[in-house]
């Protein structure tokens, strides 16, 4: 539903005063970038025109934001229609806003030219092999982000969590599954057709050969991930833990993704108070797919906000096709839309913003090296 001050603010399940809670004077975005070998299996992701290019997408949506521009790809990472990254809308948002950001590298497997903070873990495997991650990398990247996450919250009253990694919501359904949530056919996809029947499968090849049952590792979320997760979920449960234990709020920027998280922080039997799921209306209405009822059936305590960015609006095919289906969300593209229209006040909405990332667009595409 629609709020008056805040009109292309959805909230998706619950009451509209849930918004007011998260109203903002100096939101900090924090985007997570990792890499798993699960996005290498034909046909499960659109993160990148090539599927060569795929581990560069993460590093490159990075640059975007500092640069206008890549320098570890000649070009802006596209899907193979032509569609841009989100990290598109990111950075328009964030601009408009004048929003500080702050990059973690949690296993990424191209490194960006960019200044950004460390937690020192490997790539993730392809979870059909069995396993997705060194237990002790799950560990570590909970422990940093908790770590980091308690000094983030100490100076923004509203830290925006989001991710870029390729093949995330395949992970996420395997994680899901073993914490014991329904998710099949409810996680969502940057490709228009969303490869269902093929995430179902990869997840169940690795639970025959784990020896996993459904929900068998629902109070042990952090073997969940080290089976069948990506470094990104310890990374970001961490740093929401961090923020919340110093009292400080959380806008996780992501859509099926994050409801893995949140699983892994219910599990955890960690605070989730001071914490909502932050998406773009692609995602949110999207009929192949069911944020609304993964977070509903994992915690009725947490909001779900939608941007809606009037994407059909646009001339320009490759942002018109955000509104077809394609892309959707990613590189916390809804999430800081919506900071950005609560730092406003409302004063910045879908229209403003979808003007300016159309400039962002004309620009980049102007641009013939960085």
């Amino acid at each position: 539903m629609p709020n008056n001050q805040y009109p292309d603010i959805r909230v998706i399940n619950r009451a509209d005063s849930a918004l007011a809670r998260f109203a903002t004077n100096s939101p900090l975005f924090v985007c997570v970038i990792s890499y798993t070998d699960t996005s290498l299996i034909p046909g499960i992701t659109a993160a990148g025109a090539k599927q060569d290019f795929v581990k560069y997408t993460p590093a490159a949506d990075m640059e975007l934001l500092y640069y206008g521009c890549c320098k570890c790809i000649d070009e802006v990472p596209i899907t193979p229609e032509g569609n841009p990254t989100p990290a598109i809308i990111t950075r328009a948002a964030l601009q408009l806003a004048d929003i500080p950001f702050q990059v973690v590298d949690a296993g990424s497997k191209i490194k960006p030219s960019i200044p950004y903070i460390s937690f020192g873990i490997g790539p993730g495997y392809n979870i059909e092999s069995g396993i997705a991650m060194d237990a002790s990398d799950v560990n570590r990247a909970f422990e940093y982000g908790l770590m980091l996450g308690k000094q983030l919250g100490k100076y923004s009253d509203l830290i925006v969590l989001g991710e870029s990694i390729p093949g995330g919501t395949t992970t996420a359904l395997g994680v899901l599954y073993a914490l014991g949530i329904d998710a099949e056919f409810k996680v969502s996809s940057s490709m228009q057709t969303n490869p269902h029947d093929l995430k179902n499968r990869v997840v169940k090849q690795n639970l025959e050969k784990s020896k996993i049952s459904f929900g068998g590792l629902k109070n042990n979320p952090l073997k969940a991930v080290a089976s069948l997760g990506d470094p990104m979920m310890p990374s970001v449960a961490g740093i929401s833990e961090g923020v919340l234990d110093v009292g400080g709020r959380v806008l996780l920027a992501g859509g099926t993704q994050m409801a893995a998280v949140l699983a892994i922080l219910k599990s955890l039997d960690l605070k989730i108070s001071g914490l909502c799921i932050g998406t773009t209306v692609y995602v949110a209405y999207d009929d192949s797919s069911d944020l609304a009822a993964l977070v509903n059936s994992i915690s009725t305590e947490v909001p779900v906000f939608a941007a809606d960015l009037h994407m059909e609006k646009s001339t320009i095919r490759g942002l018109e096709a955000f509104a077809k289906g394609f892309v959707k969300d990613g590189a916390g593209a809804g999430g800081t839309s919506i900071a950005a229209m609560l730092k406003s006040r409302g004063k910045i909405d879908g229209n403003i913003l979808l003007k300016t990332v159309e400039k962002q667009y004309e620009s980049i595409s102007r641009r013939s090296s960085c």
